[in-house]
């Protein structure tokens, strides 16, 4: 039996050799990459190491801290998806975002170059308001009932923008699984975040990576029951604003909705002091409403104009 081994090793060894010198044309080398960029031989980054508790104590640490912030970004909205083998985008959106702890949020929309408002939405965690200028359309009803405009820009809701924006940690309702995904074109974790499905089955609900060089989070994606994609947002250019770290590129799509939004943080100021009227979006006078039912019903058509 040793003896079988020793020759085995032997045959191993002299095969290795012959591929690594007089075979050589039968070795290929594969160039690695990380951040789009080839690896120098002998100078490849380090990679970062991590466990599950780790990195969703990260994603806390970045999400406890704020508050409240109010962020002024450049926006390039985009109507389409993959899916529907066509992207448009519309350049030069200005927008202005509020945001305040547990779940109010209200975001306005300025045309590129004249700057007049496109649009304002708001929310505060159950239900939304949103009024489209160009079609002096007020649109209201459940964070959860369906997008079913056919102008995709009716589709935006201002709880999508919070969910990207800011990453929650692990909630009680879900378990995590880590797995390592580096191979030659990327060094990852992907962080799954899983629920109980309605026959209790383990599903997954949400995918955040990180990357191993600095284990700063480069993407979110959110999945519905079934599997299928409902926000996938990519993440960069981390930065300090008031001693808090947060992407100043954001770049989420909606595939289902149909949309997608870009954005670009110019300003932000962290932990600032909102009164409850900077949440309060009053139907303006004159225009059309549409209510979106409760129980996830379709959108009612759109109601006379209220009463001058």
């Amino acid at each position: 039996m040793r003896h079988s081994r020793r020759v085995a090793l032997v045959v191993s060894t002299l095969l290795i050799s012959c591929f690594a010198s007089s075979c050589g044309l039968l070795v290929r080398s594969r160039t690695i990459l990380r951040h789009g960029k080839p690896v120098v031989q002998g100078q490849s980054p380090k990679l970062l190491s991590a466990t599950k508790t780790q990195l969703n104590a990260r994603i806390t640490n970045l999400y406890n801290p704020i508050s409240s912030f109010q962020a002024t970004v450049d926006m390039t909205p985009s109507l389409g998806s993959v899916y529907k083998g066509q992207i448009k985008e519309i350049k030069d959106v200005r927008a202005f975002v509020l945001y305040r702890k547990s779940a109010d949020i209200r975001i306005i929309g300025q045309t590129p170059v004249v700057r007049t408002r496109a649009f304002d939405m708001v929310s505060n965690g159950i239900v939304f308001q949103l009024f489209v200028s160009s079609r002096n359309l007020f649109v209201q009803g459940d964070n959860s009932a369906p997008a079913t405009s056919k102008n995709a820009l009716e589709n935006l809701r201002p709880d999508a923008f919070l969910s990207s924006m800011l990453i929650r940690p692990a909630g009680p309702d879900e378990t995590l699984l880590l797995m390592d995904d580096t191979d030659e074109e990327k060094a990852e974790y992907a962080l799954l975040f899983l629920k109980k499905g309605p026959t209790g089955e383990d599903v997954a609900s949400r995918k955040i990576v990180f990357d191993r060089l600095d284990l700063s989070i480069a993407r979110q994606i959110v999945f519905d029951a079934e599997g299928g994609i409902i926000s996938d947002t990519r993440y960069a250019k981390w930065t300090v604003f008031d001693n808090n770290s947060f992407p100043a590129h954001i770049d989420i799509n909606r595939p289902q909705d149909g949309y997608g939004v870009a954005m670009d943080v110019m300003q932000m100021q962290m932990n600032k002091t909102f009164a409850d009227k900077d949440f309060l979006l009053e139907r303006p006078e004159g225009s059309q409403l549409q209510t979106i039912g409760a129980n996830g019903s379709d959108a009612k058509p759109a109601s006379q104009p209220p009463p001058k």
